[in-house]
Formats: structure tokens, C-alpha cells, sequence
């Protein structure tokens, strides 16, 4: 079962996402992100690469897109707070 990080373990796996553009969001435990890509059609070919990953780890983002840019939201709704597939799954974002 996934469990909602704890202090410890919070600041060893988010200091490197906020390091690399992530921001705590704030009156919640979520973090977020913008992705700014040349195009609509690259904005929504890195989705769906990311999709694919958030549906092969059962983790879906909120996010949304307007043309070339994409906002993502990470949270684990079943912990109400961050986990440690949130961290995974923006480790895996940041690399697409």
C-alpha cells in the first residue's frame, strides 16, 4: 500500500524536484510543474508518454494543457498528500 511520505523521507526525495522546477502547491500536499514545448503537437506527444507511464504505475496526474504548454499536479488522492510515486512519476515527467 502506498503511504504518505513522512518528514524524513520528504525532504530526501523532493529537494532534488524542487531543485530541477517543481513548487510545492500551495493549501495542499502536491507539488507542480509547468512544461513550456515549442508546440501543441510535442506538448501532446510528451502526454502521452507520460500517460503511459501514469497508467503502467496506476498514477495519473491532474494537468492540463493550453497549446504548447502543459501544468502538471502531483498528489496521491488514496494518501490525500504526497507519496513516493509522486516523486517517481515527476522524476519520469522531467525526463521525457
Amino acid at each position: 500500500m502506498t503511504e504518505r511520505l513522512t518528514d524524513a523521507v520528504r525532504e530526501t526525495l523532493l529537494a532534488p524536484l524542487l531543485a530541477c522546477g517543481w513548487t510545492l502547491v500551495e493549501g495542499r500536499d502536491a507539488i507542480t510543474k509547468t512544461f513550456v514545448f515549442d508546440d501543441f503537437t510535442q506538448a501532446f506527444a510528451w502526454m502521452t508518454r507520460a500517460a503511459m507511464w501514469a497508467e503502467k504505475w496506476n498514477h495519473h496526474p491532474e494537468w492540463s494543457n493550453v497549446y504548447k504548454t502543459v501544468t502538471v499536479v502531483l498528489t496521491t488522492h488514496d494518501v490525500d498528500g504526497l507519496s513516493s510515486l509522486d516523486a517517481k512519476l515527476a522524476r519520469k515527467m522531467d525526463s521525457l
